[in-house]
């Protein structure tokens, strides 16, 4: 895929889960339960012991899943994260240098991280696909995209950073494009003993969460149509 073919299939998906676990084991297993709860996009990220050699055996051993590089703070790690096979870049921060690297390669895509107007702005006209807000919930949480997307209707805007299930439905209502998760969607206690089921029923949790809203902006925007 392309990087906006790619953009397309992760607003499509909804859900971007982020792994950051302590050890290289923990990671795969995450992606693999992950992926057999039926969400094919995983973010690894630069926290996770040997994450970029773990990137490249995903490639590898599971070619059907989307996955991208997380907590990427300078170019320079974009760049080995790229030649490992990462399909999409992500941070926390805004980093224009990473962004404008990752904007100039036609197959990668890149989620650049933002917080506030400026930075969002900035983040995206130096060649961002989509800009993360990150930590979302502790300023504002839905509140605050909805906020966002008067003055930005056309920049995809995914928030990060305290994505839960009682609020991701409020998050995708009020525009968000899709929605970074983390703890939330693989729980630490769930990687320490391993516990495949947990995370695949809360990965199940999630789509469903993310296919009703849509479905119910759907019918609000169709119905919205008819009375015109």
């Amino acid at each position: 895929m392309d990087k906006k073919q790619l953009r397309i299939r992760i607003e499509e998906i909804g859900l971007v889960p982020v792994i950051r676990t302590s050890s290289e084991a923990d990671a795969r297993f995450a992606v693999e339960e992950v992926a057999q709860g039926g969400i094919p996009i995983v973010e690894v990220t630069m926290t996770v012991p040997g994450a970029i050699d773990v990137i490249r055996e995903i490639v590898r051993s599971v070619p059907k899943v989307i996955i991208g590089a997380g907590t990427v703070l300078d170019a320079i790690t974009a760049i080995e994260c790229i030649k490992a096979g990462a399909q999409f870049i992500s941070n926390p921060v805004l980093d224009i240098p990473t962004v404008k690297l990752v904007a100039d390669n036609p197959d990668v895509a890149m989620m650049s991280g933002a917080l506030t107007p400026t930075e969002i702005l900035a983040g995206w006209k130096a060649g961002a696909d989509l800009v993360k807000i990150f930590p979302c919930s502790m300023i504002g949480g839905d509140a605050y995209i909805r906020a966002l997307r008067r003055p930005f209707p056309d920049i995809p805007l995914m928030p990060g950073g305290g994505v839960t299930q009682q609020n991701a439905a409020h998050y995708l209502l009020a525009g968000a494009c899709a929605l970074s998760v983390g703890k939330e969607l693989i729980p630490r206690e769930s990687m320490l003993l391993h516990k495949p089921d947990r995370i695949r029923e809360l990965t199940r949790r999630f789509a469903g969460i993310v296919k009703s809203t849509r479905a119910r902006l759907a019918e609000a925007q169709t119905q919205l149509a008819q009375t015109m």
